[in-house]
């Protein structure tokens, strides 16, 4: 077990843990947008989906918003980056608000837009840790998905439905994560999943109570300054298989498939009734 893992036997559960850095102290380039809220501090880049409101789903300006961020420290020396939702979950996916306005092609460019940031994290050349609670939908758990290091407060639900609609997004990179056949089982049949599933199939890297949280930092911190960006960019390279091109290939030829929009409205429309029914 690695230092900063048992480091969470010192923790109280019960009580709130101190920062990483004081208020007193704190010298950090802090930017806040309407959708994303940046703190970039010592190398460390903090990202927090900051929609509340909308179940911090994945508009086409948030996600604009965090692949400048990702390029930007990618080029400024950051070491860590950090991945956030505020309010009540993680992050409900691709957002599905305004659907009546979009086209097939204004969808077709919006999912290659997450892809593109999907792929920019993967290979990153500065460690990710991504901290999820609540839920982590869709494109959501895409975001989870591609991080080095991934936590998910205990309760935390996920849920993968693109196939549902045709849509090949993250399918590889998820497979890589737990297994083919367990890949193919869950998106299948868009089966919903727990954070102790998620544990123990090895899409997530650790479960813990978000008091738990900054203890984690701090060591996974610790751990990502060991590497400059050369070599971490190389231990990427030796490591993870470099399928960008045909996961993009793969993205555009389900989503340009004739029909997208009425295949994603057929989609909501039977979720709907479904909820309906249950409640």
């Amino acid at each position: 077990m690695s230092s900063w893992v048992s480091r969470l036997d010192q923790i109280d559960e019960g009580g709130p843990l101190p920062l990483a850095s004081t208020q007193d102290s704190y010298n950090a380039e802090h930017q806040v947008t309407d959708e994303l809220i940046v703190e970039c501090n010592e190398g460390i880049a903090r990202l927090t989906l900051n929609r509340p409101e909308k179940a911090n789903s994945l508009s086409a300006t948030l996600v604009d918003a965090l692949i400048s961020a990702v390029d930007t420290a990618s080029q400024d020396g950051t070491y860590l980056l950090i991945l956030k939702g505020s309010g009540r979950m993680f992050s409900g996916g691709f957002d599905l608000a305004n659907l009546d306005q979009e086209s097939d092609a204004s969808l077709v460019e919006r999912f290659v837009r997450i892809e593109t940031l999907l792929q920019n994290l993967y290979h990153a050349p500065f460690a990710t840790l991504a901290l999820s609670h609540g839920a982590a939908f869709g494109a959501g758990g895409d975001l989870v998905c591609v991080c080095e290091q991934r936590i998910a407060a205990p309760a935390t639900m996920f849920r993968m439905p693109g196939l549902q609609f045709g849509v090949v997004l993250g399918t590889r990179r998820f497979a890589q994560r737990v297994g083919p056949d367990t890949a193919r089982a869950i998106l299948g049949e868009s089966r919903a999943f727990n954070a102790e599933q998620g544990l123990e199939m090895g899409f997530l890297t650790g479960v813990a109570g978000e008091p738990a949280w900054p203890v984690l930092e701090d060591g996974i911190a610790d751990a990502g300054q060991r590497l400059d960006t050369q070599s971490r960019a190389a231990l990427n390279a030796a490591t993870i298989p470099d399928t960008r091109a045909e996961d993009m290939v793969a993205l555009r030829k389900s989503v340009m498939r004739q029909g997208l929009k009425d295949r994603i409205e057929a989609y909501v429309a039977e979720f709907v009734t479904r909820r309906s029914k249950s409640d």
